[in-house]
């Protein structure tokens, strides 16, 4: 089998735009909070310790965007930074009047962007801490305040609740849309693999990381011997099952770090990341063998079909991917000339 299209890719993608979003909201709270601190100044607010929190939090940005504090942010490491934001929210709030400050609306943004980057769950979790640092800040100014607490403390977390709730669905859908686009822009829409805009990103990334740390990859280049014939004989829905066909024997031949995609009508290319030439030729033999032995089912049709396979490596065929392919081609040109239903391993003579 192989990967789902796109898999790796958008989770990747998706966490370092969500990275750069929680960069640009934890800026808007230090702005929103600086800018409270000049227009709404109060004589009782403790303006050392509103100062010393903004730069305290501002460094604790820096470090984690712009100083590789985390080299590779995760999901974790985004928990951890809205943990933070909530942390400083309540201790503004602790020197601007605490549960009467106007900023206890602050709270939203750690709260949206839970929602935008962890999910309903995490996000829950945050209105939870949320609610117990709300009760920190009434017992502060209130020791009583818990003992006489009455619907007040509903009436201010209800629209947080809310919000959480609102945000988190609007981003799954939203989520689950930019996946489908993603997953039809790199797919082949009769197969499911990839196409060959996706193919050859992939394939740029294997090579580069082939050649910066010194491995092999091989790749395949697979082709129906009977496809023409099929569409003539019963037809094009005939021949769109044989091409499913050849697919779904590839990918039942193929390890999960193994790549498959679309190349033409017919033609299909496969990665083999640290295979040499050696092991791909026997993959290749393997996928022959499941698709001779495999007739295509076309409705009450059992049609018999064959493929013929070029097998190039890296580097031992060529030091770029183009080079390679170029090679894998000639060697599938040769299986075609000498017969069909067979693969050949690319020589120099």
């Amino acid at each position: 089998m192989t990967p789902r299209p796109g898999g790796t890719e958008i989770e990747s993608s998706e966490l370092r735009d969500f990275s750069r979003t929680v960069a640009e909201i934890e800026w808007l709270l230090v702005i929103l909070v600086l800018l409270y601190h000049v227009f709404q100044n109060r004589s009782e607010d403790n303006t050392v310790a509103i100062y010393f929190g903004l730069i305290v939090f501002s460094a604790i940005i820096m470090g984690f965007h712009y100083f590789n504090l985390v080299r590779r942010p995760g999901r974790w490491s985004l928990a951890i930074e809205t943990w933070i934001m909530i942390v400083f929210i309540t201790y503004v709030l602790y020197y601007t009047g605490r549960l009467d400050s106007p900023l206890l609306n602050l709270y939203l943004l750690p709260i949206v962007t839970s929602a935008l980057t962890l999910g309903q769950k995490a996000t829950l979790l945050q209105v939870g801490l949320i609610g117990a640092c709300y009760l920190l800040l009434g017992y502060t100014t209130n020791p009583a305040f818990l003992t006489s607490l009455t619907g007040d403390f509903a009436v201010d977390i209800a629209p947080m609740l809310l919000v959480a709730y609102i945000t988190t669905m609007l981003a799954q859908d939203i989520l689950n849309a930019m996946a489908k686009i993603k997953l039809i822009s790199e797919t082949d829409e009769l197969t499911r693999a990839y196409n060959m805009r996706a193919f050859n990103a992939i394939a740029e990334r294997e090579c580069a990381l082939a050649e910066r740390y010194h491995r092999v990859l091989s790749l395949l280049m697979i082709d129906s011997d009977s496809l023409k014939k099929v569409n003539d004989t019963h037809g094009h829905e005939a021949g769109d099952a044989l091409i499913r066909h050849v697919v779904e024997c590839i990918r039942l031949e193929l390890r999960t770090t193994d790549v498959v995609a679309r190349y033409g009508g017919d033609e299909f290319m496969c990665l083999l990341p640290e295979s040499p030439a050696s092991g791909a030729a026997i993959v290749a033999e393997r996928i022959r063998k499941r698709i001779a032995e495999a007739p295509v089912t076309a409705g009450e049709l059992s049609i018999p079909t064959t493929v013929s396979i070029g097998v190039a490596a890296y580097p031992e065929h060529g030091g770029r991917f183009e080079v390679v392919a170029k090679n894998a081609d000639r060697a599938l040109y040769s299986s075609k000339a000498n017969g069909r239903n067979r693969f050949t391993v690319f020589s120099p003579d």
